[in-house]
């Protein structure tokens, strides 16, 4: 392209508009009844500077959508000034067919959670006061009663993470001491955050028995010494090792433990409160069941599998659990009005187990029949194949897979119902970053060049997201 000459680019240069001539446009005047002013501002002048720089470096003429319009450069800063008022976290489709998606933000809470949220939100609340005494009270009470009633843990105490609840128990219990754990459970969770290194951190000696694979009693007992606190257990509860294997009951080890004098605690990670393995996946352990086998301490999630707000738990006897609420790490750890509001009403639900699979979106996606799940995606397919423009799409419902996801249940899947959506115009990679671009993100998955939306994970209303998603990118002529 023919350089503008200087003449050229100091009469574009005048014609473009100043801030105030952009400030009088009607488009302006209403996004300023919504946008916050210096946003708007600041939008304008970087629109009207990114103008400056193409004319100034002879890039003006380069594309037909170049303006110095009044009006077209008002509605730009406005595109860029709703752009800058967006929230970052935003809400999304998750056509995934991951119930717990770490990215996506692990488990939805139930109804009756949220309600509770903005019940107690949205007044004061006696979050640390006794109405009983009058006076000062403990936060840690509001979730402990159910927790102890729904698993029969003597005491309860809930931190913001698992994380935080083994590296709270750990600096408790055995800091500058020994923490025997089988090597074949020395696992890493999200965010490269290894057990190991939280075992560091929290002042605790690791020390290591048994092989990647096999770990017997013999091994814990030979291993024991003046030094050692506690024998732990960490439930794989992210990965499986298979084949030639061997792994110590958590009765057993428990058994050793107490006869030493020792403590037992077990990480169950994800956590479960009910077997879900009548819904085709393995029995996973649940914090009843470790309690049973004589852990002192159990710890787990509260926002996987047990489907509430982000936490850790931690569960076991009163004498142990007071010392860990009496550590002054705990006030560092510790969880808000909104987290402990909505676990407790979530756990409430799980004093009837056929409740909490009704009403936890996590259980109910989990135990979601499979001819509901075709249903579901027969009426997506529908809906898509009826968008203007669909000619241009091979829409057709598939037998697939989904997964439980978070780290829990892993290699395990779960039948379930897609819509494989292929085009001859865009690739799947096409398709899969216009509707993650859409107003309301779709995230789906991507699979042999076809992009596919799994049903199981759907929320109401989520099929007409996706259809306006379609629409518009088939109404996108230049895509």
């Amino acid at each position: 392209m023919e350089s503008t000459g200087r003449a050229g680019k100091q009469d574009l240069l005048r014609q473009l508009p100043s801030v105030d001539e952009i400030l009088k446009q009607p488009s302006i005047a209403e996004a300023l009844e919504r946008i916050p002013r210096k946003l708007v501002l600041e939008s304008i002048r970087e629109t009207v500077d990114a103008r400056r720089r193409r004319i100034l470096a002879d890039q003006a003429g380069e594309e037909e959508s170049f303006s110095l319009d009044v009006r077209w450069l008002a509605s730009e800063a406005v595109r860029l000034a709703e752009k800058k008022n967006e929230f970052t976290l935003r809400p999304v489709v998750n056509a995934t067919g991951i119930v717990v998606h770490t990215n996506l933000g692990r488990s939805l809470l139930a109804s009756e959670a949220l309600d509770r949220l903005q019940e107690v939100c949205r007044a004061y609340n006696n979050l640390e006061y006794d109405l009983a005494a009058g006076r000062r009270g403990s936060r840690y009470v509001h979730a402990e009663a159910v927790l102890r009633e729904i698993t029969g843990a003597e005491a309860a105490l809930v931190v913001n993470n698992n994380a935080a609840a083994v590296f709270l128990v750990l600096n408790t219990l055995a800091q500058g001491r020994e923490v025997i754990v089988s090597r074949g459970q020395l696992v890493e969770i999200g965010g490269s955050f290894r057990i190991p290194d939280v075992m560091a951190a929290s002042g605790a000696v690791l020390r290591e028995v048994g092989c990647t694979n096999r770990t017997h009693l013999r091994d814990y007992e030979q291993a024991i010494t003046e030094q050692t606190a506690l024998l732990m257990k960490v439930h794989c509860s992210n990965y499986r090792v298979i084949g030639f294997t061997a792994e110590v009951p958590l009765e057993d080890m428990a058994r050793l433990a107490h006869s030493r004098g020792l403590l037992a605690v077990e990480d169950l990670g994800s956590g479960s409160l009910v077997d879900v393995s009548p819904f085709g996946l393995p029995e996973e352990p649940t914090a009843q069941q470790a309690l049973k086998a004589g852990a002192d301490v159990v710890t787990f999630s509260g926002d996987k599998l047990l489907g509430g707000p982000q936490a850790g738990i931690i569960l076991g006897r009163r004498d142990v659990i007071d010392r860990c609420k009496k550590n002054p790490l705990t006030r560092a750890l510790r969880v808000d009005k909104m987290t402990l509001a909505a676990l407790e009403a979530t756990l409430r639900l799980y004093r009837d187990e056929r409740r909490a699979f009704a009403a936890v979106p996590t259980l109910q996606m989990i135990a979601t029949p499979l001819e509901t799940l075709r249903e579901r995606a027969e009426e997506l397919a529908r809906l898509i194949r009826t968008c203007p423009g669909a000619q241009r799409l091979s829409v057709q419902v598939e037998r697939n897979v989904s997964q439980v996801g978070g780290g829990s249940l892993p290699e395990r899947d779960l039948p379930t119902y897609v819509v494989s959506v292929r085009s001859d115009r865009w690739s799947a990679a096409r398709l899969e970053q216009a509707l993650r671009h859409h107003t309301v993100p779709v995230i789906g998955r991507i699979e042999s060049d076809r992009y596919l939306l799994d049903v199981r994970t759907l929320q109401p209303g989520d099929t007409r997201i996706i259809a306006e998603a379609f629409q518009a990118l088939l109404a996108d002529t230049k895509s």
